[in-house]
């Protein structure tokens, strides 16, 4: 529905001009804030991953991955996905029509009942971690110690998911009061907490960094995900609010709320299932010590660029379509969608090369230190190649995804989601089970997954919308194909001549190369598209060149 006119005069028409500049002014510096945050929340989680694979050997890194899966995935779904998107959705509205009371009252309701359901989660988790790790690692059966103690790290990290889902919740009343610094940086308090304060403690624990240091990492972890809720709670405050707990769930926002909810959880659960299955999978592999690590620290890799692209395009984009799809798909919608899609595959097409051509020295650097060996980055790296290649479909996924949403074909994404985890459970079995093939495969399959995922949800989206401008895409790949092949080229150049002779190379030394390297394997990406007249790399420029001049 449309806000009613309330003046026709000049000064009318000037001063919501001006509104509507401030209030675009106001949301790209939000963007900002939120591309920056997640880049350096990506960074710090990286840090932490090198922090782990320097202090501790292969199998017990697996042990720790798989005891913290299901707390993680829980956090994806619930906390900081369908529960958060859905909750601030509901909340802004009760915000914008019946104000700050009736808002307050909804917020009191929903972090009541969450906070009541993420502890029976939790306890759960606890009671049944026998159980929920024997099913996520049956192939570790005959090796005695690695089950039992892996049951313990779980029971120490399943209480994470009460902490995190509240500070999500927190997170979306900040968010829908426009308060963005703080909750955006609450997750790399999180890992900032849990790199200091599981070192520490397992230190403390065990100076050599064996079996019982890995119990103080999971306490870290337990600490960072109380230090992402009490970060945020200052601001909380600030805004005058006052926490009653409150049982008066069956409130009709609270329904809503629950109703948005469970299409979105299974629509997200498309990539951290297929994840969990990964994980299943690679403990029934012939080598036992070592496919559940490197399946993580590659996929972690692959993530940077997707949090810092895919999400950041999503996030400019999402607002515009919603606002786009109250009046219908109209042109513009279609506009918008076609023009994020074609962003997306400019920015992580030469991210997606790069990672596949330069894989081993970029985890050799970052990883191979302290126990974690060059046979180890070598196998890091063979997973790192295969998951490139659905990095541009993943992040393609982040756009079109949520416009389903935006025009209330929620259960789409739903139905292609589950058709993705049968299929992906599929090859995983194929490939373990009959051709009995190594982790790199299982990162394969993932690639396959997301290139089936995105191509479902383009098809139908097509057909709902009656076109996404795909000519003007394809018209984009191929101009964009050129460049790539001189990214490569410059990066396949760089790894055979300025990294030769790696191995004797110091820190230092590789660091400088590798980053030399990159830059002009880069740098010739952006030369080349430009000179093809990608409207999306002057895009790009015009973006650099306005924050450069703030």
């Amino acid at each position: 529905m449309s806000e009613p006119i309330e003046s026709t005069s000049p000064d009318a028409g000037v001063s919501a001009a001006a509104a509507r500049s401030a209030e675009k002014a106001a949301g790209a510096k939000a963007t900002g804030v939120v591309a920056l945050a997640i880049m350096c929340s990506r960074v710090l989680g990286l840090v932490r991953e090198l922090v782990f694979a320097a202090l501790f050997a292969p199998g017990l890194r697996d042990c720790f991955t798989v005891a913290f899966r299901t707390p993680n995935m829980l956090r994806d779904l619930f906390a900081e996905g369908a529960l958060s998107t859905a909750f601030v959705t509901v909340f802004s509205q009760k915000l914008k029509v019946e104000g700050d009371g009736a808002a307050w009252q909804l917020a009191h309701r929903i972090l009541s009942l969450a906070a009541v359901f993420m502890s029976l989660i939790s306890l759960g988790g606890v009671l049944l971690s026998p159980w929920i790790v024997r099913l996520l690692a049956g192939g570790w059966a005959e090796e005695a110690w690695k089950i039992p103690y892996t049951v313990t790290l779980a029971q120490v990290m399943y209480p994470f998911i009460l902490m995190v889902s509240l500070a999500a919740l927190v997170m979306g009343i900040l968010n829908a009061k426009r308060v963005y610094g703080v909750p955006a940086m609450a997750s790399s308090f999180f890992n900032i907490v849990s790199i200091v304060g599981g070192a520490g403690i397992g230190w403390l624990l065990d100076p050599s960094f064996g079996w019982k240091a890995m119990i103080g990492f999971s306490v870290g972890t337990l600490l960072g995900g109380m230090a992402q809720l009490c970060v945020q709670v200052p601001s909380l405050w600030k805004l005058g609010y006052r926490f009653e707990f409150s049982r008066d769930w069956s409130d009709p926002g609270v329904k809503r709320i629950l109703q948005l909810m469970w299409p979105a959880v299974i629509a997200g659960s498309a990539v951290q299932v297929n994840v969990l299955l990964n994980t299943i999978f690679a403990s029934h592999l012939d080598l036992k010590d070592g496919p559940v690590s490197w399946l993580n620290y590659a996929f972690r890799l692959m993530q940077l660029p997707l949090g810092v692209f895919g999400v950041a395009v999503a996030t400019v984009t999402l607002p515009v379509l919603s606002g786009v799809a109250t009046e219908g798909i109209t042109d513009k919608f279609r506009s918008v969608l076609g023009a994020g899609n074609r962003l997306v595959l400019f920015l992580t097409l030469p991210s997606a090369a790069g990672l596949l051509v330069l894989a081993e020295p970029i985890i050799s650097l970052l990883y191979e230190r302290g126990k974690f060996s060059h046979y180890e980055t070598l196998a890091t790296a063979a997973a790192l190649r295969w998951y490139a290649v659905g990095l541009v479909f993943y992040a393609c996924i982040k756009v079109i995804q949520p416009a389903f949403t935006a025009i209330n074909r929620r259960f789409i994404p739903m139905y292609v989601a589950l058709v993705s985890i049968v299929l992906n459970a599929g090859l995983n079995s194929l490939f373990v089970f009959h051709y009995h093939l190594g982790h790199e495969y299982l990162a394969l399959s993932t690639a396959v997954i997301a290139a089936t995922n995105f191509g479902l949800l383009y098809v139908m989206m097509s057909r709902i919308a009656g076109g996404l401008e795909t000519g003007r895409m394809v018209m984009t790949l191929a101009k964009l194909v050129p460049a790539v092949a001189l990214l490569v080229g410059v990066a396949w150049a760089g790894q055979h001549w300025v990294l030769q002779g790696w191995a004797g190379f110091g820190l230092g030394r590789r660091a400088l190369s590798l980053g030399a390297v990159v830059a002009a394997a880069a740098g010739a990406y952006f030369v080349m598209a430009s000179a093809l007249r990608v409207e999306e790399a002057e895009q790009f420029v015009g973006m650099v060149r306005r924050r450069a001049r703030r």
